[in-house]
């Protein structure tokens, strides 16, 4: 079966990891982003589109079948940046992608949804969120979003929590969260063509000894993930890392330690 694939943030670093599994796997891959792109392959297209811009978003998700959204802001930031581009900008996307008939739409969730939990607590994607700054905020909204448009409107959506994308972990935080972008294109692929899926939430990681999380949910979806972290802990451990007393604790390191003037203790045990 033929299948047309928008990939949003292509000029990113995720993006640009997964455009050449993307070209080589589906038969068509529309790109988009704020920059052009001139090198394109001969099953590429490029699409320039804001998010912020509904218009252009409809019109960029036009007979496509499948979307593997990794545009946004991807840091924090002031509030109405990220209003602009990670909640109109996604509620742009959703309603473009209703409107243009786009079956699935795979989103790039992110760990600072949940990126005060501390690092000594294993979790599923069935707990509560908490999110560690206002783009973590934003991921969360964006996940309640492909939520209610599988449910109300038929689409299918897997939001992938992601932890870093890499081709190796660097630091101890990331030996827990590290993906390699060969397993992140193993779980688009998933979301785009599972044949049972409705709305899935999953985390975006590799095979990670240490791991923070429990990934059930991506291995029922057969999710089997080839590189492990623990292969590069000796190069990572071997390394001085500057403390933080705030960031060593929580799951989302130095997102969770900015701006914190909280109750630590509280924090950490609720």
């Amino acid at each position: 079966m033929s299948q047309t694939i928008l990939l949003t943030g292509a000029t990113g670093d995720v993006g640009g990891r997964l455009r050449p599994m993307l070209r080589e796997r589906y038969d068509h891959v529309v790109l988009s982003g704020r920059k052009g792109l001139t090198d394109l392959a001969p099953n590429e297209s490029f699409r320039a589109a804001s998010l912020d811009d509904a218009d252009a978003v409809r019109a960029v998700c036009e007979g496509v079948d499948g979307i593997v959204h990794m545009g946004g802001q991807a840091t924090e930031a002031d509030w109405s940046v990220i209003d602009a581009a990670n909640i109109q900008g996604m509620m742009n996307l959703f309603e473009g992608a209703r409107v243009q008939g786009v079956k699935r739409v795979i989103f790039a969730s992110s760990n600072h949804a949940i990126g005060m939990y501390p690092r000594n607590r294993r979790i599923g994607v069935d707990e509560l969120v908490r999110p560690d700054s206002r783009y973590g905020l934003s991921k969360v909204f964006g996940e309640a979003l492909a939520s209610l448009y599988a449910d109300k409107h038929g689409m299918r959506c897997m939001s992938i929590r992601i932890g870093n994308v890499a081709d190796k972990p660097v630091d101890r935080r990331r030996l827990s969260i590290w993906l390699h972008p060969e397993d992140l294109m193993q779980l688009c692929a998933i979301g785009l063509e599972h044949p049972e899926m409705h709305n899935a939430v999953v985390w975006g990681e590799s095979d990670n000894a240490r791991s923070f999380w429990d990934n059930e949910p991506a291995y029922r979806l057969g999710y089997r993930p080839k590189h492990r972290a623990e292969d590069h802990a000796a190069e990572v451990l071997a390394r001085a890392e500057a403390a933080d007393a705030v960031a060593d604790l929580f799951q989302g390191g130095g997102f969770s330690a900015k701006e914190f003037d909280g109750d630590l203790d509280r924090t950490l045990w609720s």
